[in-house]
């Protein structure tokens, strides 16, 4: 299976991983059955496309159906991370896109971040990392904080 996910309800993690050649089937399969289930509603959620070799992109509409049907499952309260974790140029491209539909849509509530690498994913899911690209504060003298 292209896209394979275990449950961390301990930490309230969804972690899915996608391997070979992956397709907006595969994607939207994954999302109704994991997104479905009452038992992880409000659970964090990372994705990690370092395996996947292939991405069979559908089209531009179909991108903002699977950001619909995942805001769909967000807590209507807020809260909860969704971290996208893609090394590769091409995978990171398609977690872009498909982020930046989710800020569209008005349903959403989950932050969405995109990282090169797992780790860094897992850190700011755990609080301990700001956004990849979030800006540096900057403290009143005029001087960035370290």
């Amino acid at each position: 299976m292209p896209i394979e996910y275990r449950i961390d309800h301990e930490r309230r993690l969804v972690l899915a991983e996608g391997y070979g050649t992956v397709t907006d089937e595969e994607v939207f399969r994954y999302q109704r059955e994991v997104w479905s289930r009452s038992d992880v509603a409000g659970y964090d959620e990372l994705v990690d496309m370092s395996e996947a070799r292939e991405i069979v992109e559908g089209s531009t509409e179909r991108m903002r159906e699977l950001a619909s049907l995942s805001a769909e499952a967000d807590p209507p309260a807020g809260g909860g991370r969704f971290a996208i974790v893609a090394p590769h140029d091409l995978t990171f491209g398609v977690g872009r896109m498909y982020q930046a539909h989710r800020g569209l849509n008005e349903q959403s509530t989950k932050e969405v971040a995109e990282f090169r690498e797992r780790d860094a994913a897992l850190r700011w899911l755990a609080g301990e990392e700001p956004e990849p690209g979030a800006a540096t504060p900057v403290v009143p003298d005029g001087k960035a904080e370290a």
